[in-house]
């Protein structure tokens, strides 16, 4: 990569630098996101509980509460417009101990005053109607009708490709290094050159601290939060259809347990604080940790359907809130740092907050020619038979079965890779399409993806990796 200039470049790929990117890209303005993964969504947006936060945890007059009442409002308009998976399945916050109920009419409160429409309180009896697997422990719960699940990963998606149509590039395995002010912005050097732009966004995740700090006296000081989840086969997906949060009370913060918009069972997190920005390991005392706050809540939650656990990482900054703006003593240079839950719910809000932002700043003029909308890719499962039928007449890829878990086709899965910032590795593939998502996690469908995905970009078998390069399948060596 030779020296790069831009008006803005935003550092992160993830669902908040991505929602970001959609909204600048209606303006005439030369944008670039660089990413220092392979890939969209291979930060904390890729690991996470899929939630979409009604908004009544956050205090009232945080830029948490603000923005998360305004993103919860905004998915479901653009889960239409993008084409990505949504339900509005509703939550549930239960609570176990009649000493706990202020906690919960304190947490209604709250929820009214943030703005959250049709909040409850229910008796454990009638939470038991709408949830029969409920502990029987149970006193009482909030309802919350505007509560919901989402793909993280479709959104996350969604949001990059409709950006880069509409003009935005995308750099990736790139990392910025160190961000210098010049006097006609800022240098981002990078392990591939350096970039020249007059705006930087600070979307990057636990690494937003940094980037801020080089450049401000004002000091952010993020953590990595680590929290570890266990995912459950579909067969385990309608043990609850509601997500199903735990009120912190006398027994300590419990976890949670929701259905996904793919049919799963998902169970967590825990929140451990650590060191290491890049420390996604699970651990056996954290995973057992999941097990035993689970059944607080929930009953005869069928553990042996277990079939993968994984960590993802919340940038915790000190202040417990959103930072998010220009920073006072550095002219250019936007936050969306401290992007915590209720991050992902956030997203769409904080895109069209921060540019306005930038758009103001910089006196840039609104398209005419934009678009806003996306499709996705072809699920044939999800279409008639008749139109199945037709599609695999004229497309037989769409015919040949590779995941036989997930039923994720050969077509699904040339998709993936040729369209708009397609996959180059087989987690791409799996974020886009579910290949060995199912319960054999691509015990046996990872050859042939692997010979699909060589056969479509061109690459060796051996180049082919799981995620970031040097992530490789295969040595090459006999």
């Amino acid at each position: 990569m030779n020296d790069l200039t831009f008006d803005a470049v935003i550092i992160g790929a993830g669902v908040t630098g991505s929602a970001i990117a959609r909204e600048l890209s209606r303006y005439h303005m030369r944008l670039c996101v660089v990413e220092k993964e392979e890939d969209v969504c291979s930060g904390t947006s890729k690991a996470n509980s899929a939630i979409v936060h009604a908004g009544h945890d956050a205090l009232k007059g945080s830029l948490k509460a603000r923005f998360n009442v305004e993103g919860n409002r905004m998915m479901e308009a653009l889960s239409k417009e993008l084409d990505f998976e949504f339900k509005r399945n509703g939550s549930l916050v239960v609570c176990f101990d009649e000493e706990d109920l202020p906690a919960l009419h304190e947490l209604y409160e709250k929820g009214v005053e943030n703005g959250v429409q049709g909040l409850e309180i229910l008796t454990g009896d009638q939470v038991r109607e709408m949830e029969p697997n409920l502990a029987d422990t149970i006193t009482a719960a909030l309802y919350s009708p505007e509560g919901g699940i989402v793909c993280p990963f479709g959104l996350n998606i969604a949001l990059a490709e409709n950006a880069c149509d509409n003009g935005v590039e995308f750099i990736f395995n790139t990392k910025v290094i160190k961000v210098e002010k010049t006097s006609k912005g800022y240098d981002l050097t990078t392990n591939n050159g350096v970039i020249h732009t007059t705006y930087v966004i600070n979307a990057a995740g636990v690494y937003a601290d940094v980037f801020h700090n080089m450049v401000s006296e004002n000091k952010l000081h993020i953590t990595a939060r680590k929290g570890d989840y266990l995912l459950l086969d579909k067969e385990a997906g309608s043990h609850v259809s509601h997500t199903i949060f735990q009120l912190p009370g006398k027994m300590g913060k419990g976890v949670l347990v929701t259905p996904t918009v793919d049919g799963n069972l998902l169970i967590g997190p825990t929140a451990t604080d650590i060191e290491d920005k890049e420390g996604t390991n699970t651990t056996a005392d954290d995973l057992a940790s999941i097990i035993e706050k689970a059944v607080w809540g929930v009953k005869h939650v069928p553990f042996r359907q277990v079939i993968t656990s994984f960590a993802g990482l919340r940038a915790h900054e000190d202040s417990d809130d959103f930072i998010i703006g220009e920073a006072e003593d550095a002219d250019g240079f936007f936050d969306a740092a401290g992007i915590e839950s209720p991050g992902l719910t956030s997203a769409p809000a904080i895109g069209v907050y921060v540019a306005d932002l930038v758009a103001e700043k910089s006196g840039a003029l609104k398209k005419e020619n934009w678009n806003g909308t996306r499709k996705g890719i072809i699920d044939p499962q999800k279409l008639s038979i008749e139109e199945r039928a037709q599609l695999i007449k004229e497309h037989p890829e769409y015919g040949m079965i590779i995941c036989r878990c997930e039923g994720t086709s050969e077509g699904e899965i040339i998709d993936s890779i040729n369209r708009t910032l397609g996959a180059v590795s087989l987690d791409g593939i799996k974020r886009r399409v579910r290949q060995g998502a199912g319960r054999c996690q691509a015990g046996f469908c990872t050859p042939r993806t692997m010979e699909i995905l060589a056969r479509e970009s061109g690459m060796r078998m051996e180049d082919i990796c799981k995620n970031a390069p040097g992530s490789n399948i295969l040595t090459g060596e006999n």
